[in-house]
């Protein structure tokens, strides 16, 4: 699959093929966030309501459906990436990927009936797992090591650019009404998929999976291309040894799906793959049980129904919060490294309970008949449903899909991903589904829900999860090969931000018997480079 120019990439390489590679990323991850924010305004737009007969109490339960379904979608495409990403190749999977999400966009925008709108939202959300679960992977494949991380934090704001702008589109869009108000935001998804395709069938597949497949020659002419140097060149030639060996050992080492089931994954891994699984699964849980997706999804609707606000000065507020919710992600991506991964979890998650705390309450006051000051307390509870956004912004945004890679072994890396993305879409689903019954049957009694599971994530990560701020993959094995304690608090380098000190000297100690078993010393020191 893909298209072959008779010059390959029009020439570029080095930081310009990059570029153009993170352009189509970019594009995918923010048509990811534009899909999470935009049915937040559809759900509310009347002629959609009207439409698809989903007017009135009764048909709260069948609404939750028709947005939380997406998400069954994109698990499923999520789990779906694993085997066919590595049949097709990452660039030809996000080809795929956007096919299947132009097809669901396109019966979602010229729905008439509930039918066809559920049928486009599951197939969307099959290519968004497809596309999620391999651009950020083909991202990391064909960086240069020093822009790596970079560039996956970039993308990682990308979605909450997309985020936002599906917010103020909704906005603009409700003083005109009518279908326009539902159908063009949902269209607009095109817009990305076009950058998509005119990007991405040009560009250049992974070298790792060129090489998994024994395709080493082409293989190295892309590394020289993204080094932006000739094929002899000895970084370029470190580079594919480096790759060579890293799929060697993973076939060597492979761990099946089956072997974790039965208990079999510690005999062929050695490091204890299934707790390492569960902790980066569990972890992507905790991003839904902090309660996002109750007002990603529905934040017109809180304000509208629990908050007693007008449809315009909701959709005003939602599109506002957007902007400031990116902002505070960004202050994350700075702190990601300095506070390790345990306090941002810790941070988020408390700040997030406290928020709720007052929420509820303010809303109990909001909701009790005769209150003679419900307009003043369900002004202050706008405030708390902002200050939620920047504990969770800076706290939980990235740091639970960061968690699942980290914490898992070369040779689960990819399963743990998929595994864990899947587990977030599911809960994800859960959230989005008793959200809207959630808010008519239990009113401000559900929002104790989010306030309980925020407070009770605190003391789990503190006492199970240890850290992998400042680890290397090999960092993680050699501490799960040591037998750590299921109680990570009471092992105090396991739970330090900062790198133990035994790691440091033991990667001296490897580099100094290498450059004396004859290693190039140039060599040599591209590799240590590409280790720091």
């Amino acid at each position: 699959m893909g298209f072959i120019s008779k010059q390959p990439y029009f020439g570029l390489s080095g930081g310009w093929l990059t570029f153009w590679i993170t352009l189509a990323c970019g594009a995918d991850m923010t048509l990811y966030g534009y899909d999470q924010g935009v049915f937040s305004g559809v759900v509310i737009s009347q002629n959609f309501l009207e439409l698809h007969n989903l007017e009135g109490p009764s048909k709260t339960t069948l609404l939750g459906t028709t947005a939380a379904i997406y998400d069954v979608g994109c698990a499923t495409g999520s789990l779906l990436a694993y085997w066919l990403g590595e049949k097709l190749g990452r660039r030809n999977t996000v080809v795929v990927g956007t096919i299947i999400m132009s097809i669901g966009a396109l019966l979602q925008c010229t729905s008439f009936s509930l039918g066809q709108m559920m049928t486009g939202r599951v197939i969307a959300g099959i290519g968004n797992g497809l596309n999620t679960s391999t651009a950020p992977v083909w991202q990391v494949e064909t960086s240069k090591v020093e822009w790596r991380g970079k560039l996956v934090i970039l993308e990682n704001c990308l979605v909450l650019v997309g985020f936002s702008l599906a917010n103020w589109l909704n906005y603009g869009l409700s003083f005109v009404g009518g279908p326009v108000a539902w159908r063009f935001p949902l269209a607009f998804q095109f817009i990305f998929n076009i950058i998509i395709f005119s990007t991405v069938p040009w560009l250049p597949e992974s070298p790792r999976w060129l090489i998994a497949h024994g395709r080493e020659e082409e293989a190295l002419q892309i590394i020289a291309d993204l080094e932006g140097k000739p094929v002899d060149d000895p970084f370029v030639q470190l580079q594919m040894t480096e790759i060579q060996y890293s799929v060697v050992y993973e076939r060597e080492n492979s761990v099946s799906f089956r072997d974790i089931i039965t208990g079999k994954a510690n005999q062929k891994a050695g490091t204890k793959t299934t707790r390492r699984l569960l902790l980066g699964m569990i972890g992507q849980s905790f991003q839904q049980f902090t309660g996002i997706n109750v007002t990603s999804y529905y934040l017109p609707t809180v304000l509208q129904q629990s908050v007693g606000l007008s449809d315009t000065l909701s959709r005003l507020l939602t599109a506002v919060n957007s902007v400031q919710y990116l902002f505070f992600s960004l202050i994350g991506i700075f702190r990601v490294e300095q506070w390790g991964r345990r306090k941002l979890m810790m941070f988020g998650c408390g700040g997030c309970a406290f928020c709720y705390v007052f929420i509820t309450a303010l809303i109990r006051y909001n909701e009790l008949d005769g209150y003679p000051h419900q307009k003043e307390v369900a002004s202050a509870s706008v405030a708390f449903f902002f200050l939620y956004y920047v504990f969770f912004g800076i706290g939980m945004q990235g740091v639970t899909w960061l968690y699942a890679t980290e914490i898992n072994s070369l040779t689960m890396r990819t399963k743990g991903a998929a595994l864990g993305a899947a587990t977030n879409w599911i809960f994800n689903f859960m959230v989005v589904e008793i959200t809207p019954i959630g808010i008519q049957n239990l009113q401000w009694k559900f929002y104790i829900i989010w306030t309980v599971l925020n407070a009770a994530i605190v003391p789990i990560v503190y006492v199970f999860y240890p850290e992998t701020s400042g680890r290397t993959l090999e960092d993680m094995d050699d501490y799960f090969r040591s037998n750590p304690p299921l109680l990570a608090c009471l092992d105090k380098e396991g739970i330090s931000s900062k790198r133990p000190e035994k790691y440091r000297l033991r990667e001296q100690n490897h580099m100094h018997e290498t450059k004396e078993d004859g290693t190039e010393p140039e060599a040599a020191q591209h590799l240590e480079t590409a280790t720091a």
